[in-house]
C-alpha cells in the first residue's frame, strides 16, 4: 500500500483533499515504478481540484504534474532504465503519491547537480517557458521581455530562459519581496504591476513597447499589457491565475501591429511530436549543463499538501511549492 494525496470532490477551498492509502496497480511491461522523493505543485493542480481545468480529471484522482525519485521496479520492455535510477518524472496529474507506476519513455534522467526538490521543480515551468519563448514568441536576442507573475514558478522560468536567450528582461510581480528576488536573479528592471506598469513599460523602452509579453496573470494585465506591446510584438497568452479570461477588440492588433498567441506546452507537444522531444531534450540539456536553477519558496511533507495549495491560491509561494517524502 501507498499513501498518496486524493481529491474525492471538487472544491474552491481545497477541503476534499486527503491523504488515502492505496494499492498500486500490477506494473505493465511499458512501465516503471517511482519512489517520489519530491513533487511540485503547479496552477492547474488546483484548478483541477477545483474543476477550472481545461482537463478534467475523473473522480477520484491524485493531483501533481511533476517529481523525482528512484526506480524501484522495471517492466520488461523498459529499455535503458533501471532500478536505482534517479528519475524526473511527468505526468498529466498523479504525482502526489509516495510510488507511481509511470511509462519508461516519460521518465528523464535527474541532473546530479540538483536537490530533489529542484529537480521536481522545472519540467512543467520550463517546457511552458521554452514552447512560450522559443517555439510561439520566436523571442530574439536583445529584444525586450516583459514576463508577469514573474515570481510564480512559470513566471521565472520564463524571466530565467530570456536572460538565457540575450533579452532584456522586465519582471512584474506583487510585492517588494518578491521583486527583490527577481532582481537577484537577473531580471533587468522590475515593476510593481498592483501600481500599474504600463508607463514604466513605456519609460524603459523609449516608448517603443515590449516586443514579446508573457502573460499567466490574464485579467486587467493582459489589458493593460495591450497598452505597452511594441509593433509587431507577440503577447503570449499563458493562462488566467487572476480568475479573469480577458477579452481584446481585434482593431488594436490590427492598429498596432502584434500578435495574440496562445501556448499549450503540453499540448504542442501531443500536436507536434517530434517538437515535442525536441523541446523536452533542450530544457533536459539547459538543466545537465547547471542552467535551470529553480527557486523552492514553499516546502513541506504530504501531511501539509492542502497548506501548500492554499499559500499558492494566495500567491504566498515565490518560485515552486514543493512536497517532500
Amino acid at each position: 500500500m501507498i499513501r498518496a494525496l486524493v481529491c474525492s470532490a471538487l472544491a474552491d477551498d481545497f477541503s476534499t483533499l486527503r491523504i488515502e492509502a492505496r494499492e498500486l496497480a500490477p506494473l505493465a511491461k511499458d512501465e516503471v515504478r517511482v519512489r517520489m522523493r519530491a513533487a511540485s505543485l503547479n496552477f492547474p493542480d488546483l484548478l483541477m481540484t477545483q474543476g477550472k481545468y481545461q482537463l478534467k480529471p475523473p473522480l477520484p484522482f491524485v493531483p501533481g504534474m511533476e517529481g523525482a525519485g528512484n526506480v524501484v521496479a522495471v517492466g520488461e520492455r523498459a529499455g535503458d532504465v533501471k532500478v536505482g535510477d534517479a528519475v524526473v518524472v511527468a505526468s498529466r496529474f498523479g504525482m502526489l503519491a509516495d510510488e507511481v507506476n509511470v511509462p519508461a519513455a516519460s521518465v528523464r534522467p535527474k541532473a546530479v547537480a540538483m536537490t530533489w526538490a529542484e529537480a521536481a521543480s522545472y519540467p512543467a515551468a520550463w517546457l511552458t517557458a521554452y514552447v512560450a519563448l522559443v517555439r510561439r514568441g520566436a523571442l530574439q536576442k536583445g529584444e525586450t521581455l516583459l514576463v508577469h507573475g514573474a515570481a510564480g514558478g512559470v513566471g521565472m522560468a520564463a524571466v530565467d530562459l530570456g536572460l538565457l536567450l540575450g533579452a532584456r528582461v522586465i519582471a512584474t510581480a506583487g510585492s517588494q519581496e518578491k521583486l527583490d528576488v527577481l532582481k537577484a536573479r537577473g531580471a533587468h528592471h522590475v515593476i510593481n504591476y498592483t501600481q500599474g506598469f504600463r508607463d514604466e513599460v513605456k519609460r524603459i523602452t523609449n516608448d517603443r513597447g515590449a516586443d514579446v509579453i508573457y502573460d499567466p496573470v490574464g485579467g486587467d494585465v493582459f489589458d493593460e499589457s495591450v497598452r505597452c506591446i511594441a509593433f509587431d510584438g507577440r503577447l503570449l497568452v499563458i493562462g488566467f491565475t487572476s480568475g479573469r479570461i480577458p477579452s481584446v477588440s481585434v482593431n488594436m492588433p490590427l492598429i498596432k501591429g502584434f500578435s495574440v498567441v496562445g501556448v499549450r506546452a503540453g499540448e504542442y507537444g501531443r500536436q507536434f511530436p517530434e517538437r515535442g522531444r525536441e523541446n523536452i531534450q533542450a530544457i533536459e540539456k539547459l538543466a545537465h549543463e547547471g542552467l535551470v536553477r529553480p527557486h523552492v519558496g514553499f516546502s513541506a511533507t504530504l501531511e501539509g499538501a492542502v497548506d501548500a495549495f492554499r499559500a499558492m491560491a494566495a500567491r504566498r509561494v515565490i518560485g515552486k511549492a514543493v512536497i517532500t517524502f
